[in-house]
């Protein structure tokens, strides 16, 4: 116990006495440690954080039927059951169906708009979303056609069918009244796609106007997971024989996986690059010490010091730093990543305590790996030489 305190005691003077130069190497470690640390944490939180990012850009799978012609809720609901219901983001069915405003074809989708709002959360729209019976969601060029505005109405109108389930011809129909319904425009949809020339109404308002519950044609889910486990959902739910076949959107998972397949590898190599210039700033700088002592190295070699009790001492210093630097940089590590977290993906990260130890290790092994060769060039002083003052 007395010589591992004497031992301390030794090594910790040792470094109060060249602070300047330790101070150098001490934060060239601790900066090296907060890098590492930082970028691990965002490594490890990026997926998540790409995750929520790649949500706004709509769905990414799809519940289409596989055998009937429409969807019911309890199809939806046995696909849904393979997935994690915590993953599930949001699930918006569909019913199209073709409708006539002012004698001109239109598309009127019908769907459950509050779950819309989940997975298309990219729709800009111009008003308020529709939360009621009776209100809809015009499209900007359905719109711009009829010069409608939030707080107008439009009528839709059904398309009248025979009982073989053909739409009746003009003739047909002549005497025969259509179903118009009023609906109060609470909005306009702007997204810069097929959208805009889509009205949409609430199933239930869908139902009313059709005169039937005709089921949904597809539905559209935003999972919260990684690609890999996205196809797995889809494998399991197709292999399942449910009602309902599944596939992805690829055109946003395949972006997904591609970014953040970069990102981690840019991550990882910025890391490995800024351990390689700690590693050389660490030992540019046990090498400067070893320099300065050699009249002192080469005394105790005299006095009959062993290789062993020089590498002891040497080591002990650059691992004391690299111990006290991996612990000042696991901290600064999450300081780090929670700017760059709540700067770039607008929300923060927690603090993984795992990474505390895991830094502190890699820090004394890289500042290890550093000290080797002023170790070695220590223990080859010879003290003759340096005693003649040579």
């Amino acid at each position: 116990m007395k010589k591992q305190k004497m031992f301390l005691r030794m090594i910790s003077a040792s470094l109060i006495r060249r602070r300047s130069r330790m101070l150098v190497a001490l934060l060239a470690i601790a900066v090296g440690a907060t890098i590492l640390s930082g970028l691990v944490t965002i490594y490890y939180d990026v997926p998540r954080q790409m995750g929520e990012q790649f949500r706004n850009y709509g769905a990414n799978m799809i519940f289409t039927p596989s055998e009937a012609d429409a969807l019911t809720r309890t199809d939806i609901e046995s696909g849904l059951s393979h997935i994690p219901a915590d993953q599930v983001v949001g699930c918006a069915p569909y019913r199209y169906e073709g409708v006539t405003i002012v004698e001109r074809p239109y598309m009127a989708a019908g769907t459950d708009l509050s779950e819309v709002q989940k997975t298309s959360p990219y729709w800009n729209v111009d008003g308020e979303w529709p939360d009621a019976s009776g209100e809809i969601l015009v499209g900007k060029n359905v719109a711009s056609t009829f010069a409608v505005k939030p707080g107008d109405t439009m009528t839709l109108s059904y398309d009248i069918q025979n009982p073989d389930g053909t739409v009746a011809t003009a003739d047909e129909t002549r005497d025969v009244p259509t179903n118009d319904m009023k609906y109060n425009v609470t909005g306009i949809l702007d997204t810069g796609g097929n959208e805009e020339d889509y009205v949409f109404i609430s199933v239930e308002d869908m139902t009313s106007l059709t005169g039937n519950d005709g089921g949904f044609d597809v539905a559209e889910l935003s999972v919260s997971a990684s690609s890999e486990e996205l196809q797995g959902y889809v494998d399991k739910i197709n292999s399942a024989q449910t009602p309902v076949s599944s596939r992805l959107v690829k055109r946003v998972t395949q972006s997904e996986n591609t970014v953040l397949t970069k990102l981690q590898s840019l991550v990882f190599l910025v890391t490995a690059i800024v351990l390689l210039l700690t590693m050389i700033c660490v030992a540019t700088t046990m090498m400067a010490v070893v320099t300065e002592r050699r009249k002192e190295v080469g005394l105790r070699k005299a006095l009959g010091a062993s290789d062993g009790s020089i590498i002891m001492e040497f080591m002990g210093e650059g691992l004391l730093l690299g111990g006290i630097g991996g612990l000042l940089g696991s901290f600064l590590g999450f300081a780090f990543a929670q700017a760059v977290s709540v700067n770039v993906f607008n929300s923060s990260i927690t603090f993984h305590f795992l990474l505390v130890p895991l830094t502190i290790l890699v820090s004394i092994l890289v500042t290890g790996i550093s000290c080797i060769l002023p170790v070695r060039s220590a223990i080859d002083i010879d003290p003759a030489l340096v005693l003649k003052g040579e």
